[in-house]
């Protein structure tokens, strides 16, 4: 049966299976499980039915687990699945969970086809084998699902229509980043009552104070010893980092042992806040508010930058005690530069959503360091104002601000406990877990409203396994699942075939940090060209499709990195040793150049909605139950994009990180979709690769956007750029390669 393109939100509900019969293999493979639980001390020969949802081979739904209803399980559990498949059925498994994986029970199919027109479809699905016959005793399951197709979506390619009445400061390092770091300094310096800090790192012995032009009373201290300083003057400081998963224990209740390792081990916590309590901005000295930093930056060393992006010539100064360079074995302040420059993303945020950040630490702090300690809000309301507005709604420079999320229950304290009441909340539930999975879900909204253009900015780029090409693999295996990769493709493909403009701009690092030869960074490199063949293949299959087969696909997708390369001054700092002989180190060294590293996490949208948080675009971040992250997203209502191009904060925000990646700014960026524009920006980041892995030097880098190295054919395969199979000064293959030893799980 031909497969068909199901973009849009399929509304799903598993009602019940009306009999499992005690023949067939289900029982003979029962006890060989029984037996195999008994000998290795797990599990209990008690049945634990399940049912997933499939379209094709990729998983998007799945029910609780029900144990004990050994002919008749009923779920009654609903879905609301977003949709970018290629699909001929939708696939109902249902399975029985055991210690060693799941004893399949048998699929249920229903047509593609047959849900296109949007009608509701309310019925018994019979079960079938692998062999597609009936199971033993006939067995049905009921279900009912309607298909609502994207191009019916009121909102589709809409823009923003106007939650919370807000306000918010952007910054990105490094041309804010004094502002940012000087304004935590300021926020923990001023706290009366608590400072509450997540990340996936803090380091305490950084200094947030670095310019000499720009001194601040006690700015010398590090932030260990200000956070001490702040403890013994009665305020409450907690700081949760990563490893704080509450457990690694090998289950007693006969789940899956290598599943429940592999959550409980793999995965991290990588929500980067800070919530302090600050003074109110109208003076008022008897009145406190809530104040909450969300985005990439966590409080560790390496994190601190300049404008410049200097790989020498800060390391004398700012960088002497704070020197980063974890892509070189044994790099040191000793063996001298280039360091790695750190280019990220961050907001502080008041009003309503500054609480809502403070919700989401007391969450995970009640479940992973108990109630007891934290700051009694009930007791402080006669100094800390409730939740309200940050300015008038008719201030032209409000902000409206939501928080998104990726946890779930083992991560956060409160989370509903049944399938229905996590529905209601517009949560996800799982097999054996609620999932918060909104950040996904913020990504994809965001990119379906879009009308004109969409920048992005992010540590990793790489998802949407379900469309890749086999090459060597199977996909269905890879399990890299989120959808953001092929929203932005089939975007851009309805464009082309409403004969419209829409370009997508990608800045990504030039690899994943860390020896770029190594087999993790070489498997992320090789994810990442599998997700960038995905799209391009797309958007060359749609030009073709309207005789465009001449246009250059890099005019509607492009993808680039960052990097610097300066001349060696009078009055640098000398090393005192020299990296090893035809080491990375040294060549880079010799050759004075290096990748500034992309660590920020950003889209925006039609310049006038943005979202910056924590969530690298990959599974582990937008799953929900990999690692935990959080976001903001949001919008200025005097600012739309409805009649003219935004012109609020977020489209200033956005020149001024291309002023700072091209050293320059021109008319042709007010309108980021035009080709004019997209082949300006093209053209420059080319000329600026040229001059990066030139082998001679004469003058800095006019600007850091750099095109990412890679070529695309004509049948829209990623290929290498001619004469650049490696980075610069290393032996690591640009395209990446896969890994024999490495599980995917650890990569995507």
């Amino acid at each position: 049966m031909a497969q068909i393109l199901l973009h849009g939100t399929l509304h799903v509900t598993i009602f019940e299976v009306d009999k499992i019969g005690d023949g067939g293999g289900i029982g003979f493979f029962q006890k060989i499980v029984d037996n195999i639980g008994e000998t290795v001390g797990v599990g209990d020969g008690i049945t634990k039915f399940y049912a997933t949802i499939d379209l094709e081979k990729a998983r998007v739904g799945r029910t609780k687990i029900l144990e004990k209803e050994t002919s008749n399980p009923r779920w009654h559990e609903s879905f609301h699945i977003y949709c970018a498949h290629m699909a001929s059925n939708i696939v109902f498994t249902v399975k029985d969970d055991n210690p060693i994986g799941a004893t399949l029970i048998g699929r249920a199919y229903i047509p593609a086809q047959e849900i296109l027109d949007g009608e509701e479809i309310d019925r018994w699905v019979e079960i079938l084998d692998e062999d597609k016959n009936p199971i033993h005793a006939g067995s049905k399951i009921h279900v009912k699902l309607q298909y609502f197709d994207v191009s019916k979506d009121r909102n589709w390619g809409g823009g923003i229509r106007s939650p919370k009445i807000s306000w918010s400061t952007l910054y990105f390092l490094p041309s804010e980043t004094r502002v940012c770091w000087e304004d935590v300094f300021d926020a923990i310096t001023n706290a009366k009552h608590f400072i509450y800090i997540t990340g996936w790192s803090v380091y305490t012995e950084i200094s947030l104070v670095r310019d000499s032009r720009r001194p601040k009373p006690g700015g010398d201290i590090s932030l260990g010893e200000l956070l001490k300083k702040k403890a013994s003057e009665g305020v409450r400081v907690l700081i949760l980092v990563w490893d704080d998963r509450t457990s690694v224990e090998i289950p007693d209740d006969g789940g899956s042992i290598v599943q429940d390792l592999q959550i409980s081990t793999m995965f991290t916590h990588h929500q980067k806040i800070i919530v302090v309590d600050s003074a109110m901005p109208n003076g008022d000295s008897q009145r406190r508010r809530i104040v909450s930093y969300v985005g990439g930056i966590d409080l560790c060393d390496g994190r601190y930058d300049t404008p410049f992006h200097s790989l020498f010539r800060t390391l004398d100064t700012a960088h002497h005690d704070d020197f980063h360079q974890p892509n070189f074995t044994g790099a040191s302040i000793q063996k001298g530069g280039p360091r790695e420059p750190w280019h990220d993303i961050h907001s502080r945020l008041e009003g309503p959503i500054a609480w809502d950040v403070l919700f989401n630490f007391e969450q995970r702090w009640k479940m992973q360091g108990g109630k007891d300690i934290l700051v009694r809000l009930r007791e402080l309301e006669d100094v800390i104002i409730p939740p309200s507005p940050a300015t008038h709604p008719d201030d032209h420079e409000t902000w409206n601000v939501q928080l998104f999320r990726s946890i779930d229950g083992g991560a956060a304290f409160g989370f509903p406990e049944t399938p229905e009441d996590a529905a209601k909340a517009g949560l996800v539930s799982g097999k054996d877990n609620i999932i918060d999975r909104s950040i996904q879900d913020a990504y994809v909204n965001a990119i379906r409203r879009a009308k004109n253009f969409i920048y992005i900015e992010n540590q990793y780029f790489l998802g949407s396994s379900f469309s890749w090409n086999a090459d060597g693999i199977k996909p269905e295996d890879i399990n890299a699942l989120h959808l953001i990769p092929k929203e932005l493709s089939l975007k851009i493909v309805s464009k082309i075939e409403a004969g419209e403009r829409f370009t997508v701009y990608v800045v990504v690092p030039m690899w994943p940090e860390g020896i770029p030869e190594s087999g993790s960074v070489q498997a992320i490199l090789d994810w990442q060209r599998r997700t960038l063949d995905m799209m391009y293949k797309d958007v060359i299959e749609a030009l073709r499709a309207k005789g465009l087969e001449e246009e250059d696909p890099r005019n509607y997708l492009t993808f680039f990195c960052l990097g610097n390369r300066e001349v060696k001054k009078s009055g640098e700092y000398e090393p005192s040793e020299k990296p090893e002989p035809d080491s990375n180190h040294i060549m880079a060294q010799e050759a004075r150049r290096f990748m500034i590293y992309v660590h920020a996490k950003m889209m925006i949208v039609d310049d006038e909605y943005i979202i910056i948080g924590s969530a690298n675009i990959n599974q582990r971040s937008m799953d929900g139950a990999r690692d935990s992250e959080i976001a903001m997203g949001g919008y200025q209502p005097y600012h739309l994009a409805a009649r003219q191009p935004a012109r609020g904060q977020i489209h200033g925000f956005r020149l001024g990180l291309w002023y700072e990646h091209l050293g320059m700014l021109d008319d042709t960026f007010l309108h980021p979709e035009s080709e004019d524009c997209v082949r300006k920006v093209n053209q420059i980041a080319d000329k600026y690769w040229d001059l990066y892995s030139s082998e001679t030097l004469e003058h800095d880098l006019p600007g850091h956007l750099l095109r990412y190295p890679i070529g695309v054919s004509g049948e829209g395969n990623v290929t290498e750029l001619p004469g650049t199979e490696f980075f610069p000064d290393t032996k690591a293959r640009v395209l990446g390669a896969t890994s024999d030893y490495m599980p995917p799980i650890l990569t995507t």
